[in-house]
């Protein structure tokens, strides 16, 4: 495996245009695992191919998210788990049972049935903001007009962020998640962040809404503290805005690259719903998630992972996996259901994954037949790639039709 020349990103965060990059390619085709050196301290175990990563992600009796700097061998610079300024509530860095318990409590809300009360709020959110694109006029930058606002409106919406407060929430999010600022002007984000999420919570509790923060209120309030209702409200306002709209520049780009596929997903209702799971797939947006600590000696590909060592994955390398599917580097939203493993695996699959599809399968057809004349407002190699964030997307895509 021979590293890209210059390259500072670690390894399991690396990407090259819409897929992994080559360094993890490489790796996935050759050993499939090696030993990687990390940003926050400690070296960590890469796993490259989707078979390795499932069964990672599927133990978490092996394999704990719920460990602290103390647990690690040698000097830890920095918890790579943090999206608030405290772990407490974040799903992202608990193990069962404590996990188990938070998320019982969350995932009658995200269900496929639940999520549909939003779809007619969703579709006016979308409507609204292409009235308002048709009215600014070409060219028009889509990731700024469009795909940003739209997830950031519907998690605000659910959690029940009031309106004038969610310009600097979006703002303050997205800088969170960009990786070239100063890790101190980062800690400081996450300390605003943080306290921000406190007043939500304080309003709630005084007067909780029809939300998912008032319900785990009315339902649930003697089984959380409010230290834990922040952590979760922090978490999903975070994880539900960036990841969906990304999705939405990204995809976006890769259709007007495929205009077939396109036509498809503009012109077929039957289409959509494979449309946004291969673009799922082959777009992978999150490059990998939470460090997991091992819990005792295992064998991965030959190389036996130590009790105490650190995993690390690519997701991109493995929803590219050779092993699962035909041509897997190919962008078809007609082929047959391939596994993917872009929302996760296991106990930690991503809970928001049914409001994700459904904004994507709202989002993607309504632009398209909207603007059925859809294309780049700039040379094609002048599209400005988001390489400092932690979630994979777009700096800006300028549009017009």
């Amino acid at each position: 495996m021979t590293p890209s020349p210059g390259t500072t990103t670690p390894l399991d965060l690396r990407r090259t245009g819409f897929g992994p990059a080559p360094d993890a390619e490489e790796l996935r085709d050759g050993a499939g695992i090696a030993r990687v050196p990390t940003p926050f301290g400690p070296p960590a175990w890469l796993l490259t191919r989707q078979a390795d990563v499932r069964r990672m992600l599927g133990d978490a009796d092996t394999f704990a998210n719920g460990w602290t700097p103390d647990d690690l061998a040698g000097e830890v610079r920095r918890d790579p788990r943090q999206l608030s300024g405290d772990r407490t509530g974040n799903l992202l860095s608990l193990d069962p049972p404590e996990h188990t318990r938070l998320r019982r409590m969350l995932a009658g809300e995200f269900t496929v049935r639940r999520m549909r009360r939003l779809e007619p709020r969703i579709v006016e959110i979308v409507d609204h903001h292409l009235d308002a694109l048709e009215r600014s006029g070409a060219p028009a930058d889509l990731v700024a007009q469009y795909a940003l606002p739209i997830p950031s409106l519907v998690i605000c919406e659910l959690l029940g962020v009031p309106p004038g407060d969610q310009d600097e929430f979006q703002a303050r999010t997205s800088a969170q998640l960009d990786t070239g600022l100063p890790e101190e002007r980062r800690v400081a984000l996450a300390a605003e962040a943080l306290a921000y999420m406190q007043t939500l919570v304080a309003r709630a509790r005084r007067n909780p809404g029809d939300d998912l923060i008032g319900m785990l209120l009315r339902e649930h309030a003697d089984d959380l503290t409010s230290d834990e209702l922040v952590g979760i409200a922090n978490l999903l306002l975070v994880a539900g805005h960036e990841t969906t709209a990304n999705m939405l520049g990204l995809g976006t780009l890769a259709l007007l690259r495929h205009p077939d596929q396109l036509a498809a997903v503009r012109d077929d209702d039957d289409a959509v719903a494979p449309a946004v799971e291969e673009l799922m797939r082959w777009l992978s947006i999150v490059s990998s998630g939470s460090p997991r600590l091992a819990l005792r000696d295992v064998e991965i590909e030959g190389a036996t992972i130590h009790r105490g060592d650190l995993v690390v994955f690519n997701l991109p390398a493995a929803n590219r996996d050779p092993a699962v599917g035909d041509d897997p580097d190919r962008l078809d939203v007609t082929r047959d259901a391939t596994p993917h493993v872009a929302f996760g695996h296991g106990v930690h699959h991503c809970l928001g994954a049914p409001l994700a599809r459904m904004e994507m399968r709202i989002a993607f057809p309504a632009l398209l037949r909207r603007f059925p004349t859809l294309h780049l407002a700039i040379p094609d190699d002048e599209v400005a790639w988001a390489t400092q964030h932690a979630i994979h997307g777009l700096e800006r895509l300028p549009v017009a039709w």
